[in-house]
């Protein structure tokens, strides 16, 4: 046999799940490379290699956690590559590929209709291409927008108006994609006063977060209104969107109270409202901050880990364990202390397989993050409240920091990659790529016996 075919071979033998992980890989590689090259980087700055690789993963996954000063390290150059970067991030490999695709007049397969189901986290491969090209359009659109809109805006903060729409077209995709990059070395805490900015900014960092289902699921109910039609909204549209708004109005209201008679104690109303408010959506995945997060009280900075332990929703540029997944948990858990063995919610029954997913994903990834804090509390000079708060923003691809990123030896780098990669990929793609093909072993039943539990 010689080599081609040996090759042949292994490819055939790659599943889908390896191949989506094996396409991220290559564009963390080749971001790598592209970061590094000397004329994206202003003059007399050196990026070492550890360095490129910890940017690049962090652009990849739309995390935002930069060992680096980005405005200090790229010019106008590097911040245009870093956009690119951000949007495969983003959007996810599959889907800007699968526009490029229709672009060129390129027939999407079958193979690439299941490594796009897979990419966005679908359960069907019906309706995959129409789905990943209104997502391209759609997140296109919103980040075009968001830029001219925030272009003009900070016309009153820069002096020359092509700065101003650097910033606001930058300031745009970082919120859209959820990445929490920042070229003003300061993330949003100049416009700290500055509601409109920060209304237009969490309206961005929604619709990257929430899924990208609803938002076509939205868009296609508009359309219906139009042609008069009726529309129903899926168990996810409506399980997904509820847990969000759940999530974020709760999220505003406990860190408020965490620090009502702190940092809140001096500030008027609207002022206390913005910053909570902001703050909870953040945490999401955008990780953009109006304040510096050290001023928080530690009870607060937990919660926030917390909160970025969750992230945003699936099928989105978000990470974490996903809204649905800490949703599904919780109402097993009450359903369970109610007597019943089924979730039944929106007039619809959970399938059992879901909900022991919820339970794995949940299981597997505070494991995770448990034996990572606990070997970066033995490796990093940082508090243990800062490992948790790091290791919660790299796996649930936040970018928020205490200020222990710029500190982190090469193996805190190396440990931080995989948690942002793992946490952009998802915890279920993470299991599945060891899983078998021969699937035999299901075959063979043992008798089953009863083990006590709790």
């Amino acid at each position: 046999m010689n080599i081609t075919k040996k090759y042949s071979l292994k490819k055939k033998e790659l599943s889908t799940i390896q191949l989506i992980v094996i396409f991220y890989l290559s564009a963390l590689i080749i971001s790598t490379l592209i970061l590094k090259i000397p004329l994206a980087h202003h003059e007399n700055v050196s990026l070492s290699l550890i360095d490129a690789l910890f940017t690049s993963a962090s652009a990849i996954s739309v995390t935002g956690l930069s060992v680096i000063p980005i405005k200090d390290t790229f010019n106008n150059f590097g911040i245009f590559l870093l956009c690119i970067v951000l949007q495969l991030g983003g959007l996810g490999v599959m889907s800007l590929s699968t526009f490029v695709w229709i672009m060129i007049g390129k027939k999407v397969g079958l193979k690439e209709r299941q490594l796009i189901m897979v990419d966005q986290n679908q359960s069907n491969l019906s309706g995959l291409v129409q789905l990943a090209k209104r997502i391209f359009i759609t997140i296109i659109s919103f980040e075009l927008i968001g830029g001219i809109i925030l272009g003009f805006r900070f016309m009153k903060y820069f002096e020359s108006p092509l700065t101003a729409f650097k910033h606001g077209l930058f300031g745009s995709i970082s919120a859209t994609t959820n990445a929490g990059f920042d070229i003003t070395g300061e993330s949003l805490n100049p416009f700290s006063q500055d509601y409109f900015i920060q209304s237009i900014i969490i309206l961005l960092m929604i619709v990257g977060a929430i899924g990208f289902p609803v938002i076509v699921e939205i868009y296609e109910y508009f359309l219906s209104i139009k042609s008069k039609k009726r529309y129903h909204f899926t168990l996810f549209t409506k399980l997904t969107t509820a847990t969000f708004v759940i999530l974020s109005t709760l999220g505003t209201l406990i860190i408020y109270l965490l620090d009502s008679r702190y940092y809140f104690a001096d500030r008027s109303w609207h002022e206390s409202f913005f910053y909570s408010l902001f703050h909870s959506i953040t945490t999401k995945s955008a990780g953009l901050a109006t304040l510096d997060i050290n001023e928080f009280t530690p009870s607060n900075q937990l919660f926030i880990s917390i909160l970025m332990f969750i992230g945003g929703s699936p099928s989105s540029a978000s990470g974490g364990i996903r809204t649905t997944t800490f949703a599904i948990v919780l109402l097993a858990i009450f359903f369970y202390a109610q007597g019943k063995s089924s979730i039944k919610i929106f007039r619809r029954e959970l399938h059992s397989e879901d909900v022991l997913k919820s339970f794995i994903v949940i299981s597997t990834a505070a494991i995770l993050c448990f034996v990572s804090i606990l070997v970066l509390s033995i490796t990093e000079k940082g508090t243990v409240l800062q490992v948790i708060f790091e290791v919660s923003s790299a796996f649930g691809t936040n970018g928020l920091s205490l200020g222990l990123t710029p500190m982190l030896t090469t193996f805190g780098k190396i440990l931080i990659i995989l948690l942002m990669f793992i946490g952009r990929v998802g915890i279920v793609t993470f299991l599945l790529i060891l899983r078998r093909k021969d699937n035999s072993q299901e075959k063979i039943h043992y008798p089953k016996e009863k083990v006590t539990i709790g």
